[in-house]
C-alpha cells in the first residue's frame, strides 16, 4: 500500500504549495492514484519547521473542500486527514476521510484522542519535539530511541484500551531531530 501526500497549503515543505487549488489537487490526486497510491493524505496546514499556523477555520475550509471534491471524483481513494486539530479531524471524517494523521499525537489538541475514539478510525501519530517554530533549534535527547518509545507507549495503551484497533507510529524524522537522531531512529525501526 502506498500513501500519496497532497498538501493543499501554499507553505508546504513537501511540494511547495503546487496543489492549493481544487483543479491542481484533483490533477495531482489522479496522478498519484494512477501511479499506484491507495491512500491520499490531505494536509491544509503546513507542518514544516518554521511554518506559520493558518488557524482551524481556514484549515477546515481548505481540507473539507478538497476531501469532498476528491471523493466525488475518485470514490475509490482512501482519504487520510493530516491535522493536529480535533475539529478538523472530526469534520473531515464526516466528509468522508477514513484515517486521522496527527503530527502531535494528541499533544496539540486534548480532544484529539476523544475524536479518534469516537470515530474508531485508524490513527497515525507522530513524535515531535517542540513546535513548528522551535523544533529544529538544537534538538537534544539523552537517548532518542528510548525517549520516542517512552513517548508512544502510554498513548498506544490508552487508545487500545478505548477500542482503537489501528494505530500507526511515525517516529517523526526531522521533527525536533538532527541528522544523527534521524539515522538512529531509522536504524532501529524494528524497535
Amino acid at each position: 500500500r502506498v500513501m500519496g501526500i497532497l498538501n493543499i497549503t501554499t507553505d508546504s515543505f513537501f511540494d511547495g504549495g503546487k496543489y492549493n487549488t481544487i483543479d491542481n489537487a484533483l490533477f495531482q490526486t489522479e496522478k498519484m492514484l494512477t501511479d499506484g497510491a491507495t491512500f491520499i493524505d490531505i494536509g491544509a496546514q503546513s507542518t514544516r519547521p518554521g511554518a506559520d499556523m493558518i488557524g482551524a477555520e481556514a484549515e477546515l475550509k481548505f481540507a473539507i473542500r478538497a476531501i469532498e471534491n476528491i471523493i466525488q471524483r475518485f470514490p475509490e481513494a482512501i482519504i487520510s486527514i493530516d491535522t493536529f486539530n480535533s475539529k478538523v479531524a472530526h469534520e473531515a471524517i464526516i466528509a468522508g476521510a477514513a484515517i486521522i494523521n496527527d503530527i502531535s499525537a494528541g499533544d496539540d489538541d486534548e480532544q484529539m484522542f476523544k475524536t479518534v475514539i469516537q470515530h474508531q478510525v485508524p490513527y497515525i501519530m507522530m513524535h515531535k519535539k517542540g513546535n513548528s517554530k522551535t523544533m529544529q533549534q538544537n534538538p537534544n535527547y539523552n537517548n532518542v530511541l528510548l525517549e520516542v518509545i517512552d513517548y508512544f507507549v502510554p498513548k498506544v495503551e490508552f487508545l487500545k484500551q478505548n477500542g482503537v484497533a489501528d494505530i500507526i507510529i511515525d517516529p517523526g524524522f526531522g521533527f525536533g531531530k538532527n541528522i544523527e537522531h534521524n539515522y538512529t531512529l531509522l536504524n532501529k525501526l524494528d524497535r
